[in-house]
């Protein structure tokens, strides 16, 4: 009360002017103890790197004094760091501050067991803390035990192409076919549908024609660069089928004649003329499968000349020609 009188000594204070006097001086005390009290000036960024990359978490405080800042792994409420003083054992983990305002934590070649959050604190009573989470996000890659090779099927059965990826985020795998054709997806009544391309790990071909033969690509992708594919081969074998584009050829006695046929197998096909005397002379090796292949026959001046043709593969065909000229009959097998 002596405060009171010597703040106002001319006359004496009524209780309600006491009052309101010791509510200034409460008011005064409180907002000078918390103008020093340390406190966040902001929240902690959440941080997302690539798998072997660095990571910092920066916590901004004001009002430090003689409080200390604490870092710790929320999940596992394992201390990081006090103040400038590394705690952890892990070696990849550090800190650094600018000044009394700006404290960080760095972790060097984060691994995917780093993913979480990390707490900064001031201990204060009670305490103060705020957090931060780091997301390890790690680009796509094929389980190679899981994922197809290429593979060879005979026409008119089903195939399962299978590719596996792993990832932070789960990647999504999308395939598409190399030459850009549409992959052709049948349901389970047979219904028929054309796509540019499929998503899933699981491609699934029913009946499978020639024309679906070639390479298929399956890509996998999360939002992490790079994406990856894969590029798998599917062949598909099926008997030989001739062409004739004219069975029956004329010439004139004495000039040169060349007959055709073409070719379409899978696997390669060996292809050889025969006369009908069933001596076989010509020998044609096809590199080419799939796409019909020309298989030619020259006779020069319709000499007595005999080639052969033959088809090793599923199965064997043959086709006839006839050469008005000399009636001679050659067969294309």
């Amino acid at each position: 009360m002596r405060i009171i009188s010597k703040l106002y000594p001319r006359g004496p204070l009524d209780r309600n002017g006491k009052m309101l006097i010791l509510l200034l001086l409460i008011v005064t005390l409180t907002e000078a103890i918390g103008a020093f009290a340390p406190e966040f000036v902001e929240s902690i960024s959440n941080v997302s790197v690539a798998v072997g990359r660095d990571a910092t978490f920066t916590c901004h405080v004001r009002h430090l004094g003689g409080y200390r800042v604490g870092w710790l792994k929320a999940d596992t409420k394992a201390i990081q760091a006090i103040h400038e003083n590394v705690i952890t054992h892990n070696p990849r983990v550090t800190v650094s501050h600018l000044d009394q305002n700006t404290w960080n934590l760095h972790i060097k070649a984060v691994a995917e067991e780093d993913r979480g959050g990390y707490m900064c604190q001031l201990n204060t009573d009670p305490m103060k803390s705020q957090i931060g989470f780091l997301d390890v996000v790690i680009p796509p890659d094929f389980i190679s035990e899981d994922t197809s090779s290429d593979v060879i099927v005979p026409e008119g059965s089903s195939v399962r192409l299978t590719c596996r990826a792993r990832g932070y985020p789960e990647p999504i795998v999308t395939w598409r076919r190399e030459d850009g054709n549409e992959i052709v997806l049948k349901d389970n009544v047979g219904t028929k549908t054309l796509a540019p391309s499929f998503r899933g790990e699981v491609l699934k071909l029913s009946k499978i024609s020639r024309n679906e033969m070639g390479s298929y690509l399956c890509i996998a992708s999360n939002g992490v660069p790079p994406s990856v594919s894969k590029r798998i081969s599917l062949s598909i074998h099926f008997h030989p089928v001739i062409q004739v584009p004219n069975q029956l050829v004329g010439a004139p006695l004495g000039t040169d004649v060349q007959i055709e046929c073409h070719v379409e197998a899978s696997p390669k096909s060996i292809n050889y003329w025969i006369k009908d005397t069933g001596k076989s002379v010509y020998v044609c090796v096809c590199v080419c499968v799939h796409v019909p292949v020309p298989s030619c026959l020259h006779i020069p001046m319709l000499a007595w000349m005999h080639t052969s043709m033959q088809m090793s593969g599923p199965g064997r065909t043959h086709h006839y020609f006839n050469i008005e000229s000399n009636r001679i009959v050659w067969h294309c097998h």
